[in-house]
């Protein structure tokens, strides 16, 4: 018997429990990692870094057919379910009140941070057909998207990577007269490096259900992935300030706020510097909930030119 998960959205492909059989025949592997927790039901540790990999390597080849996906040790390794949300999310955006959904290589999505993970592109096109650009600011982590890439060839005609030079800039040197329909962000929120592992130490302890002393680092991730100077608000705020010089550029701008206490000050900046049309789209998942705040420049008679 299957169960439904709480809160995701409704076209995710993850909303029922893992069936471990499919994913175990996808990555053998990940057996050693699978047990019978104390309900009865099959789940891996998520304390346990090489788990998590596995099952994500699992999830991605089985789902959305990406082989041989892997990251190494020190790189964040994403949630797939909450992943595939945003996705899904974005696309519902685009639909507005038509409902129907643009698919195809059409539609033109900018992530912002891709990581070496690649996962927001890979899910983007494999459930929506989309053209992906993914940027980043550690060469280290476009290279190993780059070689998830040179495995899926089937991916790599319709997904391009892109190196941002300039650590103080997020649109400048990767739009040069492109246009894109959105541009998605999974920013880092902590403000220290102090901070980032304190977190950490918090999210072992809650999987664990222990008194653990010493961070383990299995949500994993190098500075700019977890921390930045300011934070999330500050990373935030200075995407909105130079979205204003790309506004033509970027039909929807689009990123993750994981504070609510900070959409306040992020929808006094967009109305300061005059967005049109300002969204915030909660999502759930189980006792999580995170939330997508969105906004544009380009007037409604104008959004069809970026399909």
């Amino acid at each position: 018997m299957t169960t439904e998960k709480s809160g995701l959205h409704t076209r995710n492909l993850h909303r029922n429990s893992y069936n471990f059989d499919e994913l175990i025949s996808c990555v053998p592997e990940l057996k050693h990692y699978v047990f019978t927790n104390s309900y009865g039901n099959l789940t891996i540790n998520f304390s346990i870094p090489k788990a998590v990999k596995l099952l994500n390597k699992a999830l991605l080849q089985h789902f959305y057919q990406v082989k041989d996906w892997d990251i190494p040790d020190e790189n964040l390794c994403p949630p797939i379910p909450g992943r595939a949300d945003y996705i899904h999310y974005i696309a519902d955006l685009l639909a507005g009140n038509s409902k129907e959904i643009p698919k195809g290589s059409s539609v033109k999505g900018l992530d912002i941070g891709t990581g070496a993970n690649l996962v927001y592109p890979l899910i983007a096109h494999q459930s929506y057909g989309w053209e992906m650009l993914g940027t980043d600011i550690s060469q280290k982590s476009l290279d190993n998207a780059q070689k998830i890439l040179d495995e899926n060839l089937d991916f790599s005609e319709n997904i391009q990577l892109k190196f941002q030079p300039e650590y103080n800039f997020i649109f400048k040197n990767i739009l040069s007269q492109d246009k894109f329909t959105f541009s998605m962000c999974n920013p880092p929120f902590h403000d220290s490096e102090e901070s980032a592992l304190k977190g950490n130490l918090r999210k072992t302890k809650n999987l664990k259900n222990s008194k653990v002393q010493k961070p383990n680092l299995n949500f994993s991730g190098q500075q700019a992935e977890l921390w930045c100077e300011g934070g999330e608000i500050a990373f935030i705020s200075k995407m909105i300030e130079e979205s204003v010089l790309y506004s033509s550029q970027i039909l929807w701008f689009t990123t993750l706020v994981s504070k609510k206490e900070n959409l306040f000050k992020l929808n006094s900046l967009l109305k300061k510097v005059a967005a049109l049309d300002v969204k915030t789209i909660d999502m759930t998942q189980g006792q999580k909930i995170s939330r997508i705040l969105a906004w544009t420049f380009v007037p409604k008679n104008r959004r069809n030119s970026f399909f």
